[in-house]
């Protein structure tokens, strides 16, 4: 993997674990050879994936919409900024630049990244690995409706394995470096569904 898309946070929480996940996630990318494709931001987890990678010599492309680029939350430090009319266009960027997408906490926007990410798997609009960094437990409960969604019959056996999860970016990144590409719902024919 070359590049990979860090969905995360642009809020800075109390706990002071967070931010300092970021910057080591940006930070091991960058010691890897691995490009980070992030939101723009220079605010909260945002900036500090963004900071460690670039501390670490990293490449760093942004993709920030207009509105949030004119409101001066834009992350000039990039090695690369790309402005985009909204937030459609900008998740489209973030596939079109990575080779696979790493969730690490936020809240409700990066929910959204997440779940398109894993949506757009499914359906076979890409074949790139989805990772959830499970760090301090914050995704226990996710992972488990992830599950309770498949046991239900809501998510194929075909499409259960394309979420990630490890509790460390180390475990996440080789899980995803061997992941195989599951059959997409646009090879499938009306009995398989």
């Amino acid at each position: 993997m070359n590049r990979i898309a860090v969905y995360c946070g642009s809020a800075t929480p109390a706990d002071p674990r967070y931010l300092e996940l970021a910057r080591e996630v940006g930070r091991e990318l960058a010691e890897r050879g691995i490009g980070v494709v992030y939101g723009g931001g220079r605010l909260g987890l945002m900036g500090a994936v963004a900071s460690g990678a670039l501390e670490a010599g990293g490449e760093v492309i942004g993709v920030i919409p207009e509105a949030l680029y004119n409101s001066e939350v834009a992350n000039r430090d990039c090695t690369e900024l790309l402005t985009v009319s909204g937030m459609h266009e900008r998740k489209l960027r973030f596939t079109e630049l990575s080779d696979g997408f790493v969730t690490i906490p936020g809240g409700v926007g990066t929910m959204d990244e997440l779940w398109e990410a894993m949506s757009w798997a499914q359906l076979g609009y890409h074949a790139k690995p989805v990772g959830l960094l499970n760090a301090f437990g914050f995704y226990d409960h996710l992972i488990a409706f992830n599950r309770h969604m498949a046991e239900t019959g809501f998510v194929r056996s075909a499409h259960q394995g394309i979420l990630i999860a490890a509790d460390t970016l180390s475990e996440l990144l080789d899980a995803m470096a061997s992941y195989v590409p599951h059959r997409p719902i646009f090879e499938m024919t009306v009995d398989d569904l």
